[in-house]
């Protein structure tokens, strides 16, 4: 099904922007033509055919998983160094705090994966495009964050924080951001 949406998106993109910067200015010369060429057709129905690919595929899709009832997995690999978003650890003392750590990273999906979310906005349901956009937005900037403690020789990162921004269009940025400390044994 993904690879029929990529394809629908694939020819939306292509039958638009050859519809855009060919078509107009084609249309702007030769005004007085009433034929359409046929490249301009072909654009048109890629443009027109890639929306109902996407449309189909998403409808498919959502009653697909309606009846499924499938979840995504939430588990992560486990770091070398202790992730907490409180202040606390039990059992455990912080013996020194070595300061803010921090990752971020801008993501954006492209003009295709947009079309589908769009079309979700529709028909409702989960937006998946931007799911998945911003899960490995999370990952990288998690992983990140992790690295920087990991030269200060951290044990863990408390406090941790996470903060989204948006950026242009269907670009985000996301910041993770906590305090490196190391622990007592």
């Amino acid at each position: 099904m993904k690879i029929l949406r990529l394809i629908g998106s694939l020819a939306f993109v292509l039958g638009l922007f050859t519809a855009i910067f060919a078509g107009v200015p084609w249309h702007v010369i030769v005004e007085d033509d009433p034929v359409i060429p046929w490249w301009l057709r072909i654009a048109i129905f890629c443009l027109l055919g890639g929306i109902l690919l996407v449309l189909l595929t998403v409808a498919l899709e959502q009653r697909k998983s309606k009846t499924s009832g499938k979840e995504f997995p939430l588990a992560e690999s486990q770091p070398g160094v202790l992730l907490l978003n409180s202040t606390d650890i039990p059992g455990r003392e912080t013996t020194e705090i070595l300061g803010l750590v921090k990752g971020h990273t801008i993501f954006a999906i492209w003009l295709g994966k947009d079309l589908s979310a769009l079309v979700r906005l529709v028909l409702g349901g989960e937006l998946t495009e931007y799911t998945e956009m911003m899960g490995r937005a999370r990952k990288i900037a998690t992983d990140r964050m992790i690295a920087q403690a990991e030269k200060l020789g951290a044990d863990a990162i408390i406090n941790i924080r996470y903060m989204t921004t948006s950026v242009v269009g269907s670009a985000a940025e996301l910041l993770a951001y906590g305090t490196a400390v190391k622990l007592s044994r």
